[in-house]
């Protein structure tokens, strides 16, 4: 039987029927264009996986450019964290990386031959009159009185407003389109502004910089771009990216529109998240409850999850919601192949082994990661005096609660199985210690006991305990769609328990843990080491439970 050929998704077949055809030469060209305002969020790691991927797959090369055309809110930083990003998810841009403003005399010689040919004009109106003349979509829009200037008019202002002769907001240059044409971004959109505000390149060599929808078409021109590949809301934007190249008369890129990635309880806008940042809500761009590259990368988020979940949600022309759980199951799927199984107790209730020798301390082979056998064994010291999770004991147990009771057995992992016998209260009533026994016949490997033990626990021998600092991460919005809803902030959506810090008690071999170093803590999830904090202290931040705990809640 012949292997079935996987169906191409649209843009899949966009390339395919360019190659057929001949067209731009066989070449496939893509370009990851971000504005350096901000750290990258999931969103634009689908929009990474597909512009690398699709040249990848096609054997093409990806342009890195930074459209950097609003100096006043870029920054060096933002540029060093979204290259460190896209070569951690494992991706190489072609050649040098790019930048708009490496463009900026081009971009401004381009200007001057729109305006030459009368097909761009200096327009005194302010920004309220220009908005109030737009029209709306079934209404024209009203020509400015400075349209019909002439092009020697024209061409002495833009010189003089690049100059500096000119304050911010008394002049910009438009294009001369259509004010009556139906979309509304042809209705004579401006290309140039002046802005007096010192760029993290070109210093303060510019008084006016160009306007997005104007500098990208151009510079993917420049570069010989094939594929111009953005998001959906860009289609509408289309004709103006056609316009302003068909208006010079050069080369030609195809822009092409897909869905962008939606998460529900996320924020995907950059302004929504700098703002969790400013008020302190967050630790920075890098907190592990932020949606961004790096704090998906500080929360322990693997390149090879994020990638299989961009790749399993698909390319689509429609707007649709993600849920969340799809990113974490790709999370959980690719830990559990890579992570070794620790021993770390994050509520810890003191058991005594009442017929343990005592002082002895024997070592216990245990396995690191069942799905990788070649990862070997470690030894864990264990002793009369460990610890257990606190709700691994019930004083009045149901019939199906498979762990520790009054006169019931459980399975120390890897170790022996035990009996509770009896158990301390405090004068509160609350349980501070149980007696147990165990069988010393029934050590996992070798057992001969035949004592039945149907729950298994994880422990931490008392004596060889270490204290470790664990952040137990959750969802940062309790709400679905946090920013969907009018009448709110999205800030009343934030989830009060979106993290909480506890000390716990973990294995001694906890403390050779290096940053980024990840781990199954047994039973309780998927954990990495803080990269920020792991070299003066111990710290572990939860990367995602085992299961997925909301959808329980949500069935409750």
């Amino acid at each position: 039987m012949t292997e079935e050929k996987k169906s191409l998704n649209f843009i899949e077949q966009i390339m395919e029927q360019d190659l057929e055809t001949g067209k731009f030469d066989g070449r496939v060209h893509t370009r990851f264009p971000p504005e350096p305002n901000g750290f990258l969020h999931i969103g634009h790691a689908k929009s990474i996986c597909l512009n690398f991927g699709i040249a990848q797959q096609y054997d093409g090369k990806t342009n890195l450019r930074f459209d950097d055309t609003n100096p006043s809110k870029e920054e060096q930083r933002y540029v060093d964290a979204i290259k460190e990003d896209i070569e951690w998810l494992g991706f190489e841009w072609n050649d040098d990386i790019l930048f708009a403003s490496d463009y900026f005399d081009k971009l401004y010689e381009y200007a001057i031959r729109l305006i030459k040919a009368g097909k761009a004009y200096v327009d005194d109106s302010t920004a309220e009159e220009i908005a109030s003349t737009k029209g709306s979509p079934t209404t024209p829009g009203i020509e400015s009185p400075y349209r019909s200037r002439n092009v020697e008019d024209n061409l002495d202002l833009f010189e003089r407003m690049k100059a500096g002769e000119f304050d911010e907001g008394s002049k910009v240059v438009r294009a001369k389109i259509d004010m009556a044409n139906p979309n509304m971004h042809l209705r004579d959109p401006i290309i140039y502004r002046i802005k007096k505000a010192h760029h993290h390149r070109t210093g303060d060599a510019w008084n006016i910089y160009p306007m997005y929808d104007f500098a990208h078409g151009y510079s993917d021109s420049i570069e010989g771009i094939t594929h111009s590949i953005c998001t959906l809301e860009f289609e509408v934007h289309r004709p103006l990216y056609d316009w302003l190249i068909d208006a010079l008369d050069l080369y030609h890129p195809q822009q092409i529109e897909f869905a962008r990635l939606n998460l529900n309880y996320t924020i995907m806008s950059k302004r929504k998240l700098l703002q969790l940042v400013e008020e302190g809500v967050v630790s920075g761009w890098d907190d592990p409850r932020m949606p961004t590259i790096s704090g998906m990368r500080r929360r322990g988020y693997t390149p090879e999850a994020i990638r299989d979940f961009a790749t399993g949600v698909g390319v689509a022309k429609r707007e649709n919601i993600i849920d969340i759980s799809r990113l974490e199951y790709s999370v959980r799927q690719h830990l559990n192949k890579i992570t070794p199984r620790v021993m770390v107790v994050l509520d810890p209730l003191k058991v005594v082994i009442t017929n343990y020798p005592e002082g002895e301390t024997e070592e216990l082979e245990i396995i690191n990661n069942p799905e990788r056998p070649e990862d070997g064994s470690r030894k864990l010291p264990f002793s009369r005096e460990i610890y257990i999770e606190r709700d691994d004991f019930m004083e009045d147990p149901p019939k199906k609660f498979f762990r520790l009771g009054p006169g019931r057995n459980s399975r120390l992992k890897g170790a022996y199985i035990i009996t509770c016998n009896d158990f301390v209260k405090d004068e509160a009533g609350n349980i501070t210690a149980l007696h147990c026994t165990y069988y010393p016949d029934s050590k996992s490997g070798s057992d001969n006991s035949g004592i039945k033990a149907k729950g298994v626990l994880h422990w931490v021998s008392i004596p060889h305990a270490k204290d470790v600092e664990v952040r137990l991460y959750d969802r940062l919005f309790n709400d679905e769609a946090p920013d969907g809803h009018k009448e709110k902030s999205f800030m009343e959506f934030l989830n009060p328990d979106s993290l909480n810090t506890i000390t716990a008690k973990a294995e001694p071999s906890m403390l050779d843990a290096k940053p980024g170093d990840k781990f199954q803590f047994m039973r309780k999830g998927y954990f990495c080491a803080d990269i920020e904090t792991a070299a003066t202290h111990p710290v572990f931040n939860r990367t995602v439970t085992l299961r997925d705990s909301w959808a329980k809640a949500q069935k409750k």
